[in-house]
């Protein structure tokens, strides 16, 4: 049953990995789906068209870079003119970089906290009245175990993050009163294709396996000893999104096989 009927969801990140899986759900379950992010333009076109036949649902896409606020503003406007505005806003568009901080460079500690907080806060504040005027709201925060917890070499990374759950906590709080619920999924390390790309050239740069790499290096974290799903990240966003999930409201929900247990 299409749950989501007649809703429109706001998918950043979402032309691969996790965001385009969370995309996928919502289209299953009815949503009409603004996709966000960067790629092959060809490929990009064959996922959009290839939703909108396979869901029967309306599917844009807008390139618009998260780190600048006019071009945020423009896919909201976008989206508004479109589809009816935003009732689903997934905050999923992120990057890495890894570096001791004596030697960090200040360009990627601004990017970093560019798109991965600061965008959040951008598509959160163009959406919300309209949420509010509509009583009824789902905001997603797809932040991470290092929302929770911090590992050494990702100082930008893990400030975003843990910036964005008390972000998600604020949200949730100006928005329990008018039908909007905002939380944050903290997922472990997930085989998407991003990851799976930096398997072979840590093999090289360690001298091991991509075995070794995958459970002495990636995976030493998570006690189960293996990778979340993007299938396992959508069910709980879809969970998220239901009438079911109405009253989990500011919650960081760990999915990260044990790894913020210990």
């Amino acid at each position: 049953m299409a749950t989501l009927s007649g809703k429109t969801a706001l998918v950043t990140g979402s032309t691969s990995g996790i965001g385009l899986a969370i995309a996928r759900g919502l289209a299953a379950q009815g949503a009409n789906i603004m996709l966000n992010g960067m790629g092959d333009p060809a490929a990009i076109e064959a996922e959009r068209s290839g939703l909108a036949k396979e869901f029967g649902v309306e599917v844009l896409f807008n390139g618009a870079d998260l780190t600048k606020p006019d071009q945020i503003a423009a896919l909201i406007t976008e989206i508004d003119t479109k589809l009816g505005g935003v009732d689903i806003l997934v905050n999923n568009a992120g990057i890495q970089h890894v570096s001791p901080i004596e030697d960090f460079p200040p360009e990627k500690w601004n990017a970093i906290i560019g798109l991965n907080l600061t965008a959040s806060f951008h598509t959160t504040r163009l959406t919300f009245a309209a949420m509010k005027a509509k009583k009824w709201g789902r905001i997603v925060n797809i932040a991470s175990a290092h929302a929770l917890v911090a590992s050494p070499f990702k100082s930008a990374y893990v400030a975003a993050k843990h910036g964005l759950l008390g972000f998600t906590r604020t949200i949730a709080l100006e928005g329990a009163e008018h039908g909007i619920t905002c939380n944050a999924i903290c997922p472990g390390y997930v085989k998407t294709p991003l990851v799976e790309k930096q398997i072979p050239d840590t093999a090289k740069a360690r001298g091991m396996t991509e075995a070794e790499v995958i459970k002495t290096v990636i995976l030493a974290a998570q006690p189960t000893g293996e990778f979340v799903t993007v299938e396992d990240i959508t069910a709980l966003a879809m969970f998220l999104c239901s009438d079911a999930g109405k009253s989990i409201n500011g919650a960081p929900l760990s999915i990260d096989g044990g790894w913020t247990a210990q």
